[in-house]
């Protein structure tokens, strides 16, 4: 299985899908993570670093999914080249897609959570509140059904809730 978090920057997707990982005892591959360790290595962030990012885990789920076990995929998954790199994965595979896209209803509390959020690892700048936005202007739907978890419920029903879905 090929489960795929997708949602905006500060909606609970590396939290849930670190949960679910842990749960599931499958790895997680974050496209954060790794683009914060190509940072490392003294690259300057750009549209390369993030695009080398979501190859990174790509690759990397390929092996898992070619050694016939399950993967989950961390990403924001906004824009149409993401998503269609998932299928693609998924059908070289013949694994089971399941998308998991997380949002936060309430407004106030994803602004609040985006400004305090610290990730100890990360060396990617925090998004801002006006680059979310210009961001959630260029996402595109899942052709796929996608279960929608909303990060305004705790951490630990929304668990609950995606791993009732993922039927496990």
């Amino acid at each position: 299985m090929l489960i795929v978090f997708s949602g905006m920057a500060g909606t609970g997707k590396s939290a849930l899908s670190e949960q679910v990982a842990h749960r599931l005892r499958i790895p997680v591959f974050s496209v954060d993570r790794i683009e914060s360790a190509i940072l490392a290595a003294g690259l300057v962030r750009s549209f390369e670093t993030g695009l080398a990012s979501y190859h990174v885990v790509e690759s990397l789920s390929d092996l898992q999914l070619s050694l016939g076990q399950s993967v989950i995929v961390d990403a924001v998954n906004a824009e149409e080249e993401a998503k269609s790199m998932w299928r693609a994965l998924a059908s070289k595979h013949g694994a089971t897609m399941r998308i998991v896209e997380c949002r936060c209803s309430d407004e106030a509390l994803h602004r609040q959570r985006l400004q305090s959020r610290y990730r100890p690892w990360s060396r990617i700048p925090e998004p801002t509140w006006g680059q979310v936005q210009e961001r959630r202007r260029s996402w595109t739907e899942w052709k796929e059904p996608a279960f929608l978890v909303d990060s305004t419920n705790s951490l630990e029903d929304n668990l609950e809730e995606v791993l009732r879905w993922l039927g496990v």
